[in-house]
């Protein structure tokens, strides 16, 4: 379903999604609580070659936490991140810090409608395909829309920081 205009429902992804005006489809999906990468899971669960599934990761930088959004089938390189954030050196955040400065749960952390402003980097392979998916906010549930319009709507850079 393709969605757009103003919207009261939903995550805080899709409310932002929508208050802004950004054409996106929403993807819901059976959720496996067993399921031993949720990021694949979607998507095979929505028939999506995975290098147009994205995660969204946190990353300790000493001063603060930032976003990284890679491919589900890779992992994030954390050097590039690092350097793409313009620190020394980065750390996989806590998963109780990324769950409270979110406001999501782990599994479901969206790059969208999150409580706080983090500084948020986007794989550049993102940008080869129209459109690439997301948590939409919740486990089971992504978002697809084009990647111009979540650099555009998170404040993102665009970098290399996916592992080869």
């Amino acid at each position: 379903m393709t969605r757009h205009g103003n919207s009261t429902g939903g995550t805080p992804a899709t409310r932002v999604l929508a208050s802004a005006g950004v054409p996106f489809t929403e993807r819901p999906y059976e959720h496996d609580p067993a399921a031993p990468s949720f990021g694949l899971e979607a998507a095979e669960a929505l028939g999506v070659e995975p290098a147009r599934v994205f995660k969204t990761l946190l990353v300790d930088a000493g001063a603060g936490l930032g976003v990284g959004i890679v491919p589900v089938d890779s992992t994030l390189d954390l050097k590039r991140m690092a350097a793409a954030l313009g620190t020394k050196r980065v750390r996989m955040a806590d998963v109780k810090d990324a769950e409270r400065v979110t406001g999501y749960v782990a599994g479901g952390i969206s790059p969208l409608g999150q409580r706080r402003a983090l500084p948020t980097v986007l794989d550049a392979g993102a940008l080869a395909h129209a459109t690439i998916l997301v948590s939409g906010g919740r486990r089971g549930f992504d978002v697809e829309l084009a990647p111009g319009d979540l650099v555009t709507l998170t404040g993102a850079s665009v970098a290399t920081i996916a592992a080869d």
